[in-house]
């Protein structure tokens, strides 16, 4: 659990050390009383201004850097804040992050400290923080553009309709309970009302059916290669990704566990998994290997089985679903598109366009206001739930219909942090590096 939000917090914000430039954050109440200690006299706010740095207790010059000043409530965390840059060496850098803890009512700040105070002081919701997170951690163009959209509020704003829609009915359907026989009581109003919920249970709904496109662009898009021993599978795992990953060898059943890597194809972090030999064996460790391989097709956005062109099978059972490459096409004679090998300049081409024409329904539309985490979907589906629960109470008991309404505007204030959330804050923030 975070501390007070009485103190105030100092952080190194920029990157790993040593650097041309390091980023120190200070945020809290204290901010006037730490400009003052380290000597650099009046700040204009928003105004950058170079000026030395002083040891508050000798008042030698620590470094000469820039200075910004930053008073609440317009600001990060809707506190008073400065923000020091300074030269990156560690020496500055640990000089200030020893002397200005030491000040009174400061201290370092934990990791997602600066974004929670945004998120208390009401700068920022949980889905705008949830996309700040991602947008640091991005590696790819569709992951930022995502997070970009998310941290810019796109999906705080899309909850924030829908959750106003069902306040609103909510308090139409409570006024047709309570005050009935009022004759400035629309007799159509539960008409109305009936016609929203439905209205919005479609909306949800048909948004959390979505081929889970927004998990895949923020956690990857799993591809898991399989097929007999010495299929080729681990030999195509170190050629995709440039480097030997996989040990590769004539002996079947070299590999035993699942590897991977990382790809990053037209914008898309793709996950490629090399997987045991599928066959039957005795081996114990032989078959708890391809029960990983199986575990992991079954949990995969695609699965590849690679037929050796000298060799040729086809998938087990399991694997129905997967899509047939021959591999090896430089050993022996191939039919059809789908085959690919390692040796031969673009050997690999007919395969990486076949996962480019998979992954084209990620850039079919502009629309990056995406479920993105499995709380999102979870909440999502109990409002969905709960919204066809109140309508089949519409007509005969309005009572329960309103709570169930009550349920479902609840499960959206979840997801931006208006309605009971303090049992998530921590495992949210923790996601964060110190300093944001």
């Amino acid at each position: 659990m975070l501390a007070s939000n009485n103190e105030t917090i100092i952080a190194l914000s920029s990157g790993t050390l040593p650097a041309g430039v390091a980023v120190i954050r200070v945020s809290g109440s204290q901010c006037r009383a730490v400009i003052n200690a380290l000597g650099l006299g009046q700040l204009v706010p928003r105004k950058a201004k170079l000026a030395d740095l002083l040891d508050p207790d000798t008042r030698e010059v620590i470094d000469r850097g820039i200075s910004i000043w930053f008073p609440g409530p317009n600001s990060f965390t809707g506190e008073d804040c400065l923000e020091l840059q300074v030269h990156g060496g560690r020496a500055v850098v640990g000089k200030l992050l020893e002397v200005l803890p030491g000040l009174k009512d400061t201290r370092l700040a934990e990791a997602g400290e600066f974004s929670r105070r945004a998120f208390e002081n009401g700068k920022l919701d949980l889905t705008e923080i949830e996309g700040l997170s991602d947008l640091i951690a991005a590696d790819t163009e569709w992951q930022r553009r995502q997070a970009q959209s998310q941290a810019g509020g796109r999906l705080r704003e899309l909850l924030g309709d829908w959750r106003g829609e069902l306040i609103r009915c909510r308090a139409f359907l409570e006024v047709e309970f309570d005050f009935s026989d009022e004759d400035d009581v629309p007799d159509s109003m539960l008409e109305a009302v009936i016609k929203k919920v439905a209205a919005l249970e479609h909306d949800i709904s048909s948004y959390v059916e979505d081929g889970n496109r927004g998990e895949i662009i923020r956690e990857g898009f799993a591809i898991v290669l399989a097929g007999a021993p010495n299929s080729g599978k681990s030999s195509l795992l170190n050629a995709l990704a440039d480097r030997d990953i996989a040990i590769v060898s004539s002996v079947a059943g070299t590999t035993r566990d699942v590897l991977q890597c990382r790809l990053d194809i037209d914008g898309i972090p793709v996950v490629f998994y090399d997987t045991a030999g599928i066959r039957d064996t005795v081996d114990d460790i032989e078959l708890e290997g391809i029960k990983r391989a199986l575990d992991h097709a079954a949990r995969s956005d695609l699965t590849i089985w690679l037929s050796a062109a000298d060799d040729p099978n086809s998938p087990v059972s399991n694997l129905s679903d997967a899509v047939v490459f021959q591999s090896k096409s430089d050993l022996a004679e191939v039919n059809g598109e789908f085959h690919v090998n390692t040796v031969e300049k673009g050997g690999l081409n007919r395969l990486l366009d076949f996962i480019r024409s998979r992954l084209l329904e990620f850039n079919s539309n502009g629309d990056l206001a995406l479920i993105t985490r499995e709380r999102h979907r979870s909440e999502l589906v109990r409002c969905v739930a709960a919204l066809r629960a109140s309508q089949s109470l519409m007509t005969s008991n309005s009572v329960l219909s309103s709570e169930e309404l009550r349920i479902a505007s609840d499960c959206l204030g979840r997801l931006t942090g208006f309605v009971d959330v303090e049992d998530l804050l921590d495992v949210i923030f923790s996601e964060f590096c110190i300093g944001k």
